[in-house]
């Protein structure tokens, strides 16, 4: 897989850190009756075009864009399995072909009193480019 950073081969990374957002997930029926608080990270190896941002937004890949993508796929509806949501997100941000790889980290952060959090991170890479 692509470094999440690397001058070397003009890969930038972007991230976003602790997204926490309520959302309908699990296997459970009890599950089913209210939203979960879940943390997601990501982490994108962003190919640089030729270095030149020009200070334009159209230059680069919005962490907020990607935010909201996220936010959206969250509202989606019930889902099982945070495998599932978590590929789902890498699918989306897989769609921009700038994202050359990426990690997603899914979190439910009130399953189990004596942990802080159980979960899943993925890696997937770009197969597009």
């Amino acid at each position: 897989p692509l470094p999440i950073a690397d001058a070397r081969r003009a890969v930038r990374h972007v991230f976003i850190r602790d997204l926490v957002l309520a959302c309908s997930i699990g296997v459970h029926g009890h599950e089913r009756q209210a939203d979960q608080r879940v943390r997601i990270n990501l982490d994108l190896a962003v190919q640089e075009d030729d270095g030149r941002l020009d200070d334009d937004l159209d230059n680069v890949v919005c962490y907020e864009e990607i935010a909201d993508t996220v936010r959206a796929i969250v509202g989606q509806g019930h889902v099982k399995l945070v495998e599932t949501l978590a590929e789902k997100i890498a699918a989306a941000c897989l769609e921009d072909g700038r994202i050359r790889s990426l990690r997603v980290r899914i979190e439910k952060l009130d399953v189990f009193a004596d942990a802080a959090s159980v979960g899943v991170e993925i890696e997937r890479v770009n197969e597009t480019v």
